[in-house]
């Protein structure tokens, strides 16, 4: 059995031969004996794996790739596994794929760890929640890095349309011309970005775009079925309500939401909507956006409710025949921009959103200074359909090159 995963390891590796990267395989490595990468299904984290083995491991044979949703493993453990390929085949490296799939994976890497100091191992998951919770023990002993879903810029790279350098939050906001200058020379930039945000958000619209949004919504229902029902041990009448929660929320404006509104659509009691809510986030199918609070300040003041990204959206829109809205869309990829390069962001009073204590309003190109007139020295006007901004204006597509 072992020289059919090891066959196996050699046949994935022969047919991972990308020539580009996502944003943060710069950034990722083994330094550590112990290494996560964690993040929402669909995002790249296999592919950037075998990547890295080809690409930073000189003998492949000191290594081993293995997905731990095999069924070895439902009869096997995992430090077994190890100590026959450490013995037998002299293995050093071992990337762990999926391995929230084991039971007690947490305490058998911890064990893997303190019996083999002469080893590295990198572990990666689809559910975010396994993960984050169960790294306690595993936090003083190793590194764990998060990979988000593509930018605009990746979309391009990945294209092969363009290849431009990330920008900062403070360049775009204090030298807006100069990117202006390299991001507007792209042949049909606006026309890449409306594509973008309805099918580039994920990897995997390089595969087959007339599958895309069908792929997406089995990524929510395995994300239901599989990851939440795993770890909750919520019984499947249950994990019907979370469908019916995402549903709902693609059929009304952000920000005219609370629990009361769920409760009375979805017909659960307000405490369980806020348990089912940050389950939702946790798994990466929403963003709560609050006031520039902190602790559980921050939860109870909660004004928006998004669904993760436009993709998502517009995929759940598309599956329960309700039209779309262009300003929903702008506001979420504004969101998922900012998070993912690293930037807080928080729920305005005067505008839409705070990062930074700088204020942003999203709209079309008629959007008016209305919104923030009282604060134009702080304020800026994030606009979509223009290429060019000026002293309070800022293009949306510019926030896409953030990461």
């Amino acid at each position: 059995m072992i020289d059919n995963f090891i066959a196996t390891y050699k046949r994935l590796l022969e047919n991972t031969r990308y020539k580009n990267h996502r944003y943060i395989y710069k950034q990722f490595n083994m330094v550590n004996r112990l290494t996560g990468l964690i993040g929402p299904r669909g995002t790249g984290k296999t592919t950037l794996l075998l990547q890295f083995i080809n690409e930073k491991i000189d003998n492949k044979d000191d290594c081993i790739y293995v997905s731990i949703d095999n069924l070895y493993f439902s009869n096997h453990l995992l430090i077994d596994f190890v100590a026959e390929l450490y013995d037998d085949y002299g293995v050093r490296y071992y990337f762990f794929d999926e391995i929230h799939k084991y039971p007690n994976w947490n305490q058998e890497l911890k064990n893997i760890y303190d019996s083999y100091p002469d080893i590295k191992v990198v572990f990666s998951g689809s559910s975010s929640i396994n993960l984050i919770k169960g790294t306690y023990d595993l936090s003083r002993r190793g590194v764990l890095y998060r990979i988000c879903g593509m930018s605009f810029r990746e979309y391009l790279l990945f294209n092969g349309t363009a290849d431009v350098e990330p920008v900062t939050l403070n360049e775009i906001l204090n030298n807006r011309s100069e990117i202006e200058k390299k991001t507007t020379g792209i042949k049909k930039i606006k026309g890449h970005f409306k594509k973008y945000l309805g099918k580039g958000f994920y990897p995997f619209y390089l595969e087959d775009e007339t599958t895309y949004h069908q792929k997406i919504i089995r990524i929510i229902q395995k994300t239901i079925y599989e990851d939440i029902s795993d770890f909750y041990r919520l019984k499947t009448a249950n994990l019907s309500s979370f469908k019916r929660i995402l549903s709902y929320l693609a059929t009304i404006p952000p920000g005219e939401l609370n629990k009361n509104s769920i409760s009375k659509n979805i017909g659960l009691d307000n405490r369980t909507i806020r348990n089912y809510l940050n389950i939702l986030q946790e798994t990466g199918l929403i963003e709560l956006i609050g006031k520039n609070k902190s602790g559980a300040n921050m939860l109870r003041s909660t004004e928006k409710i998004y669904l993760d990204n436009p993709d998502l959206y517009q995929s759940i829109s598309e599956e329960i025949g309700h039209a779309s809205k262009i300003g929903t869309i702008r506001e979420i990829f504004f969101i998922k921009m900012i998070k993912n390069a690293g930037y807080k962001i928080h729920y305005s009073k005067t505008s839409d959103f705070e990062v930074d204590q700088t204020i942003f309003e999203v709209g079309g190109k008629n959007k008016t200074k209305k919104q923030i007139k009282h604060n134009l020295d702080n304020a800026w006007l994030v606009k979509d359909d223009i290429l060019y901004g000026s002293k309070h204006e800022i293009p949306l597509y510019l926030f896409g090159f953030l990461y």
